[in-house]
């Protein structure tokens, strides 16, 4: 684990993302979707982390972009999404650090108030992630379970900030919203 260190994306890490991703989620659709979304406008490069053993990468972690439907207004925030560790590699604290470490900066840039993401509820509950219905958010579709349905409070975030969340069109266009 020692030997595992994790740093931002960079150009010529591409390759190796779509190989580790493939790997974590058995096929190409979810390394497709990162694909079209480094081309897309929720693309924050600084947001994107990749876990590195040797010379080689085998983890990714990546938030980007998207809105949250407010009643006042509407506002940028973050999604988590993929998460993903080559199976080599599971099981050895590899997604705790890209987790932690990409919450860290995306408080640190305070920029967006809050991270969504669709998940396990108690994998992601040690990272303090929460119900996001229990804080006022709506399900951008019927077809995530509520429960998966979370979201990660950064600095930022203040109280009258609730609505629908709104994945941006690139989650969409590939069909990974909710579950199939």
């Amino acid at each position: 684990m020692d030997s595992v260190t994790i740093r931002t994306e960079q150009q010529g890490d591409e390759a190796a993302i779509r190989t580790v991703v493939e790997a974590a989620f058995g096929g190409p659709h979810v390394a497709d979707l990162v694909d079209a979304l480094r081309t897309s406008p929720g693309w924050v490069p600084e947001l994107s982390f990749v876990a590195v053993a040797g010379e080689d990468v085998v983890g990714q972690v990546l938030f980007t972009r998207c809105r949250l439907d407010a009643p006042a207004r509407l506002v940028d925030v973050l999604t988590l999404s993929p998460l993903a560790v080559h199976p080599s590699h599971q099981g050895q604290g590899v997604a705790t650090r890209l987790v932690r470490h990409g919450l860290a900066a995306a408080a640190e840039r305070g920029v967006e108030p809050l991270v969504f993401l669709e998940g396990d509820p108690s994998f992601y509950a040690r990272y303090d992630f929460v119900a996001a219905g229990s804080l006022g958010f709506r399900r951008p579709s019927l077809r995530i379970p509520e429960p998966a349905f979370q979201v990660y409070p950064l600095p930022t975030y203040e109280d009258w900030m609730t609505g629908t969340f709104v994945y941006s069109d690139t989650f969409w266009a590939y069909d990974s919203v909710g579950l199939r």
